[in-house]
């Protein structure tokens, strides 16, 4: 993933300008007023979200909210030069949340932070666009979902690769028969990560490092655990395959129509990146579906240059042809030897439109695709499988009554108590 180049961005702003004078002659005037945007979290992806809420018009973003002084700062400069107004700026989400005349907010924060800043949002009554993962906890994941349910507010939560043309097209070719039965399914982003000083050492003076953990505990500070890099934070990000294989277990559920998992195993460990990461750099998980087993594999170094081609993609393996699908293309491969691959190419900008999509259900009041409820099923899924990593166990999980029933540990696990002064949002054990 990365950003748009700015030529690109101011570009995509001119389209969108023109979209919006011909969108006037469509929609009446309450459609096609201009949405007042809040964003919590102005870091990398926090900008990104903006400036795809930006390309895709008809919004001002009012006001910025950050931990991070500097980050702030940054922000607002970009956003002024953006859209000639700067927002305005808080260090604390609940005093953005009180700015009148706010019509709805980009949550862009670490997950351990999405479950608080969401039901406060909801309570405002504004509308959504949250980041994946939904929770950090699935318990905070369930509480969300119901709040979403209550407040009947617009919430759009952040898998942009259901705007994946490829993903779509593929989905499409398995439900004509094409591959015949889909029997088994692999997936897979390796990657080398980026690594920063894992040295605990005082926070710059720039960022309220407390404020920062929040909920979640309060470790010593390191850039490694940090700015972009608390993915790969156990107490944070939860690592690789809850950050970014999310994405693609998310694109298996909804190409073949998947509930959650009936059971999951995972194995792996911390093995070239020790006293660096506290999250698995390698890792297998098996998926046990009602229909199929799904298995995700990532290693996070030294395993991209074999074939890059396939690095990041999923396998779906059926009985008359194999399918490779990642996000702007895809490769059928018949049964059989020797057989002719048919290569795909199926560009789109799955971020724009995944913002544009949720701008314009604001307006419509017609929900987006991907709701809370959806996004807790694929979220949670992730989730279980580091359950049965760091339980070493098989984890059963019952959909119907949201228990993993006979294993008390993993159990246990469903829920990570807040550090004070902050109160979970959900009500049960």
């Amino acid at each position: 993933m990365h950003t748009s180049s700015r030529r690109q961005f101011l570009g995509g702003t001119v389209a969108a300008a023109t979209s919006a004078v011909l969108a006037r002659s469509v929609f009446g005037a309450a459609e096609t007023r201009t949405l007042r945007l809040g964003v919590i979290g102005v870091g990398w992806y926090g900008m990104v979200d903006t400036q795809a809420a930006l390309k895709a018009g008809g919004v001002e973003i009012a006001a910025l909210c950050d931990v991070d002084c500097d980050h702030l700062k940054q922000g607002a400069d970009e956003v002024e030069k953006l859209q000639g107004k700067r927002p305005q700026t808080f260090k604390l989400y609940q005093d953005l949340l009180g700015l009148k005349g706010l019509d709805a907010v980009i949550i862009a924060t670490p997950p351990h932070w999405h479950a608080l800043q969401f039901i406060a949002s909801l309570e405002r009554g504004l509308d959504v666009y949250c980041e994946k993962p939904l929770a950090y906890d699935i318990r905070e994941g369930e509480a969300m979902a119901k709040a979403a349910a209550r407040h009947g507010r617009i919430v759009q939560i952040g898998f942009q690769r259901r705007q994946s043309k490829a993903f779509t097209e593929v989905k499409r070719f398995i439900n004509s028969g094409e591959a015949g039965r889909i029997v088994q399914v692999d997936v897979q982003i390796h990657y080398t990560a980026g690594l920063k000083d894992p040295t605990p050492q005082m926070p710059p003076a720039a960022l309220d490092w407390d404020l920062w953990c929040g909920p979640g505990p309060k470790i010593p500070y390191s850039p490694q655990v940090s700015h972009m890099n608390w993915r790969l934070e156990k107490t944070s990000g939860h690592g690789h395959l809850v950050d970014w294989g999310i994405h693609l277990i998310d694109a298996c559920r909804k190409i073949l129509d998947l509930p959650m998992p009936l059971a999951i195993t995972a194995a792996g460990g911390i093995y070239a990146l020790k006293d660096k990461i506290t999250t698995p750099d390698t890792l297998t998980a098996h998926f046990e579906f009602d229909r199929l087993p799904i298995v995700w594999r990532h290693r996070i170094w030294g395993a991209e240059e074999y074939q890059p081609e396939t690095n990041n993609g999923i396998f779906f393996f059926g009985e008359k042809a194999t399918i490779f699908a990642t996000d702007e293309r895809w490769t059928v491969i018949p049964r059989g030897k020797s057989q002719q691959r048919k290569d795909f190419k199926a560009a789109s900008d799955m971020g724009a439109a995944h913002m544009s999509e949720f701008l314009t259900t604001v307006r419509t009041r017609k929900q987006p695709t991907c709701t809370p409820d959806d996004a807790f099923r694929s979220t949670a899924t992730v989730q279980l499988a580091m359950i049965a990593y760091e339980t070493a166990s098989t984890v059963r999980w019952n959909a119907a009554t949201r228990q993993i029933p006979g294993n008390p540990r993993a159990a246990s696990l469903l829920k990570r108590e807040y550090r004070r002064p902050w109160i979970h949002p959900y009500g049960g054990p």
